[in-house]
């Protein structure tokens, strides 16, 4: 019988509500059995609707750490606090999955990687996206060579107006920009995860505040608060990589575009390229003739990484997950490569500020 592993929730919030405590609901051999919020209710409430008989609930994190009970940590907290939450459970001797982004700068992602490594406890970051199906696809069609050489990329995550109300995604502080460390660490994710490049030699960026003092807003989720935005309603990036190849990234929240998509990846190689556009595409040329590949989702297949391709991708993730801590295997999503993630965010941040170029 297999181990059954012993989980702690550390914020009961949106993205754990949405979408961490659901998918582990769905796996057999793990038990939340512990929850963590500043409001109270909020951790009773989870408990009652995910948690085992006898779920304990907590408002300070630190008193979840101290049950020897307990195996893995989820953390599922505002983007500044990803650091310091989850430095201190791998030094209490629990395994970690963070929410993504894996910190707000370069530096506190690099504690949380050295963490990890001094006290041999697993890290992940939650990039659920690389677990949908078109991404699996295109992950092992690069894996086979079909793309040859990967040198030029787009990670685009644009919305039109979907700007989050709740929470503090507004909040620069507490998040540490907006659309940019919002979505567009998805796409980008995507795209360093497709190329296996994670080689950054510098980077140009810009961010916008065009849209935020908008009061005509039409906005997804109702009408945003501008004296409370204080982040980017847009941003883009320029990245070279030490290789050449280059990566344009998109993001917005809010942008006057019908060229909405998020969380997707364009790759193009020396030898295909591929897309997410109609599902996912393959372009090529054989035989002297352009050709286009457009893969059936619906007739099944294999999950590129684990888990039947019937699932979500949060619970393939949270499966994944669960199975290399249990197995003592490398997790999908290493930390090292969600680090390169958050160095080239802050790189277009930091170009945006100074309007110059960022060199790694």
């Amino acid at each position: 019988m297999a181990q059954v592993l012993k989980i702690g929730i550390i914020g009961c919030g949106g993205i754990a509500k949405g979408k961490h405590m659901p998918a582990l609901q769905e796996i057999a051999d793990c038990e939340m059995v512990a929850f963590c919020d500043i409001i109270p209710e909020r951790a009773e409430e989870a408990a009652a609707k995910f948690g085992v008989e006898g779920a304990k609930t907590y408002t300070d994190y630190k008193e979840l750490l101290k049950d020897p009970a307990i195996d893995v940590v989820h953390v599922c907290t505002p983007n500044r606090s990803h650091c310091f939450i989850t430095v201190d459970a791998l030094e209490a001797g629990k395994h970690v999955m963070c929410e993504k982004p894996m910190a707000i700068n370069t530096a506190e992602a690099e504690k949380m990687l050295e963490a990890a490594k001094r006290t041999g406890k697993k890290l992940t970051i939650g990039y659920q996206n690389r677990f949908r199906d078109d991404s699996q696809y295109m992950k092992a069609e690069a894996e086979a060579g079909t793309f040859g050489e990967i040198y030029y990329a787009k990670a685009t995550a644009l919305r039109r107006r979907a700007v989050p109300t709740w929470g503090v995604f507004l909040n620069e502080y507490e998040q540490g920009g907006g659309p940019l460390i919002d979505i567009g660490t998805h796409a980008l994710d995507l795209t360093l995860w497709t190329m296996n490049n994670y080689k950054p030699k510098y980077c140009v960026g810009t961010t916008f505040h065009k849209l935020a003092k908008d009061t005509d807003q039409g906005n997804m989720w109702g009408n945003w608060d501008p004296s409370q935005f204080t982040v980017e309603d847009s941003a883009f990036g320029f990245v070279v990589m030490e290789n050449g190849a280059t990566i344009v990234l998109e993001s917005s929240w809010a942008l006057n575009t019908l060229d909405v998509r998020e969380a997707v990846t364009t790759v193009c190689g020396t030898k295909a390229g591929g897309d997410m556009s109609e599902g996912g595409r393959i372009n090529g040329i054989r035989h002297n003739r352009q050709y286009v590949l457009k893969p059936n989702f619906k007739a099944g297949g294999v999950a590129f990484n684990a888990g039947a391709a019937s699932e979500k991708p949060a619970v393939r993730e949270a499966r994944q997950w669960l199975d290399a801590v249990r197995n003592d295997t490398d997790p999908v999503t290493l930390p090292e490569q969600a680090l390169c993630v958050t160095r080239i965010l802050e790189g277009i941040y930091e170009s945006a500020k100074t309007g110059d170029i960022y060199r790694f």
